[in-house]
């Protein structure tokens, strides 16, 4: 019989002594327990006495996170939070340096506790870190423990930031800019300031004074992965916190000490393996840095300002001042307003006689102009033959370079997300962005090629103009799909990828929609269908035994605690627990929590999860609502709370838990596996029947002969 709901069966150790095991009632005051249990063991003052968990992080029992306790966990009887918070504020000021380093060690382990990190605050214990920081006179593993503590005890959030002083800040960002310390104290060190920056202006300008682009990208090139990682978040945080202008002065400088071509050659196409954090950096250095393109991409031209005027005049004399050997100085007004409008109509410009309104729409606004004239000015040739090579065609089959520009920076506005605010999760980023100075104006250079390519080998007319740009658009986002590593190699597959592919890759996929759309195939779809879905269902739940590395992502900052999910081999109970930075699979004995299958009641996700919700004060990042999910388990209702690392494995996971729940699968990710493995199995299935029409209806089956009388009379052989 199954205990009671208000009941957990747990045991109890302590050193030197013989464990205990008691049904630990729910209702019953923590204080009465902790009394029972040092009875038992014949101890006086239960007040001085706390439970914790024996394994993993070894959190304290609280009246707030007692129902967490799991039939058959093993707790520990330890001194109270208040007791070790005092002991550990007096042992940081012994003058016994190993009885110092000790707690400090200890101080360090326990601040990740938010009872205990709340009555060593309320101590004050936060200004002897301070001073041991300030005085200086402690180094190496002494000071690693400081700097550890700290950065525990500040992610609960008791304390504000803004409460720092200066003299502590400095001391901070000296440990960055010295030389001679220890490596782990410099990481330390960078994750503080990281912390600190995005929490004042203040803050922000204080650390970006004092710690140097110059000093950061030392540590970017320092062959230590862990602190290289620790100096780009620093950067990171500092251009997320940076305003417009400031953060495209410090893009500006970085571009001039070459970072990009740094991190193309030595992070990149490093011989270690790229990190999920370094990922998501590189993704946010490149949103960042595209995202100096919004201001001119929102910003329509304006008629009157003399400078816009005479980049727009520069397209159409770089274009055509060969052309005419009589200066335009010569001719009259009138003349010249119409030899003017005739260049700008071979241009392409809609409205030849004021182009300027073709670039009143935004987006892509000024950055179209700014694409055109930087086309015009760094590769001419290739600029004057475009121009020249369509002013000789027929009217209606000119490509209009300016309408096409001002489409095609519209597009690749589109592609890349110009405009749009970083995620916090995503990593997906362009090799060959980090391989290029002025990347979006050097593809614009050889996409605007690729449009009078296609436009030729389309043989199109002015009435095809959205066709001709529907199939760029389909070239490119197909090339860049491939992850080209270079803007050559893109070059290069994109110009091959030319119209008669394209068609060739439709027709494919139209005539395989056809094939699969006929009704006996449509029939042998849903026969296939149930088969299919189990093995979807098997390779989910095989998923979930190999288990999962998840986030827990704070408020404050991106990167934050690890912890591993899996599911037992047989499929009864989901293990899981905090791991360390770097460890990719750990054992399922390693997990020391534990929920049953059965005990699991019902998935929640998106907005309906209690940790999206309790978030919702603050901004709210979209991506992190597509990522989240929980699962609802015992009759209390508990969650166990996850923001999966991609959309791939959040479609994983809740596809393996609504398995495990009896429910169907319901992600778009299993529409996708099922699409494609009918696919594969139609295919293996007709092959015998190719360039061969199936019929909608079968062939009428055909009356047996008269003579069908093939059966054998067995009672004449038997006599």
């Amino acid at each position: 019989m199954p205990p009671p709901k208000d009941v957990v069966k747990i045991a109890i150790q302590m050193v030197g002594a013989n464990p205990q095991l008691i049904d630990l009632q729910q209702t019953k005051p923590l204080a009465s327990v902790l009394k029972d249990v040092c009875d038992t063991w014949s101890l006086p003052n239960a007040e001085r006495y706390a439970l914790q968990y024996a394994d993993g992080r070894q959190t304290y029992i609280t009246e707030s996170n007692r129902r967490d306790i799991k039939n058959g966990s093993i707790l520990r009887l330890t001194t109270s939070p208040d007791q070790e918070a005092e002991r550990l504020y007096i042992g940081i000021q012994s003058k016994n340096v190993d009885v110092k380093t000790d707690s400090l060690k200890k101080l360090a382990s326990l601040s990740q506790d938010v009872t205990f990190a709340q009555e060593f605050i309320s101590r004050n214990g936060l200004k002897q870190i301070y001073s041991i920081v300030e005085e200086g006179n402690d180094t190496g593993e002494m000071l690693a423990h400081t700097l550890k503590a700290f950065t525990e005890l500040m992610e609960h959030d008791f304390v504000s930031w803004e409460n720092l002083s200066t003299v502590f800040i400095k001391k901070i960002v000296s440990y960055v800019n010295m030389n001679a310390v220890d490596a782990s104290i410099q990481q330390l060190s960078l994750s503080v300031l990281e912390n600190m920056v995005p929490t004042s202006r203040l803050l922000f300008e204080l650390v970006r004074k004092e710690v140097t682009l110059d000093r950061l990208l030392t540590h970017l090139q320092a062959t230590n992965a862990e602190l290289q990682l620790k100096a780009m978040a620093l950067l990171i945080a500092l251009l997320l916190s940076a305003t417009d202008a400031e953060r495209r002065d410090m893009m500006d400088c970085l571009r001039e000490k070459n970072l990009r071509q740094f991190i193309h050659k030595n992070i990149i196409h490093s011989s270690e393996p790229l990190g999920d954090e370094m990922a998501h950096y590189l993704y946010v250095l490149q949103s960042v840095s595209l995202n100096l393109c919004e201001h001119r991409m929102k910003t329509s031209m304006d008629p009157y300002s003399q400078e816009q005027r005479d980049l727009l005049q520069s397209l159409r004399q770089t274009a055509f001042e060969s052309e005419s050997e009589v200066p335009t100085g010569s001719f009259s007004t009138e003349r010249r307003r119409s030899l003017c409008a005739k260049e700008f109509r071979k241009l392409g410009f809609m409205n030849n006689s004021n182009p300027a309104e073709d670039l009143r729409r935004a987006p892509p606004g000024l950055l179209a102009l700014d694409n055109m004239v930087y086309f015009s000015r760094n590769t001419p040739n290739a600029y004057s033959r475009f121009v020249l090579e369509n002013s000789s065609r027929e009217d209606k089959h000119e490509c209009p370079f300016a309408r096409s520009s001002i489409q095609l920076t519209l597009i690749l506005c589109e592609i890349l997300h110009i405009g749009e605010p970083c995620s916090e999760t995503a990593q997906a980023f362009y090799p060959m962005f980090f391989g290029q100075d002025h990347f979006f104006e050097e593809l614009f250079c050889i996409c605007i090629q690729l449009v009078n390519k296609t436009w030729k080998e389309m043989r199109a007319t002015q009435e095809d103009f959205n066709k001709v740009m529907q199939v760029v658009r389909e070239q490119i986002t197909r090339t860049l799909s491939l992850k080209p590593t270079s803007l050559e190699l893109f070059k290069t597959r994109v110009n091959t990828l030319n119209y008669s592919e394209i068609l060739k890759l439709r027709q494919t996929e139209r005539l395989h929609q056809e094939e699969t759309l006929a009704v006996p195939v449509l029939e042998l779809r849903e026969k296939l269908k149930p088969e299919l879905l189990e093995l979807i269902r098997q390779q989910r739940l095989l998923h979930l035994c190999e288990g999962t590395l998840f986030r827990k992502i704070s408020s404050r900052r991106r990167q934050d605690k690890l912890w591993y999910c899996r599911l037992s081999p047989n499929h009864k109970v989901l293990h899981y627990g905090d791991v360390e930075e770097g460890e990719q699979s750990p054992p399922i004995e390693s997990l020391p929590e534990k929920i049953p299958v059965a005990d699991m009641k019902m998935l929640l996700v998106g907005k309906e999860c209690p940790h999206t919700k309790e978030k919702s004060s603050g901004k709210q990042n979209k991506d992190v609502l597509e990522l989240a999910f929980s699962i609802v388990h015992d009759v209390e209702e508990y969650c166990l709370n996850f923001i999966a690392p991609t959309r791939y494995e959040f479609c994983l996971w809740t596809d393996g838990l609504n398995v495990l729940l009896g429910k169907e699968m319901t992600s778009e990710r299993t529409q996708t596996d099922l699409d494609v493995l009918l696919s594969m199995e139609l295919k293996l299935r007709l092959l015998d029947l190719e360039n061969i029409s199936i019929p909608d209806n079968p062939p009428p089956i055909p009356k047996p002969p008269s003579n069908l009388n093939f059966c054998y009379d067995f009672s004449h052989a038997e006599q």
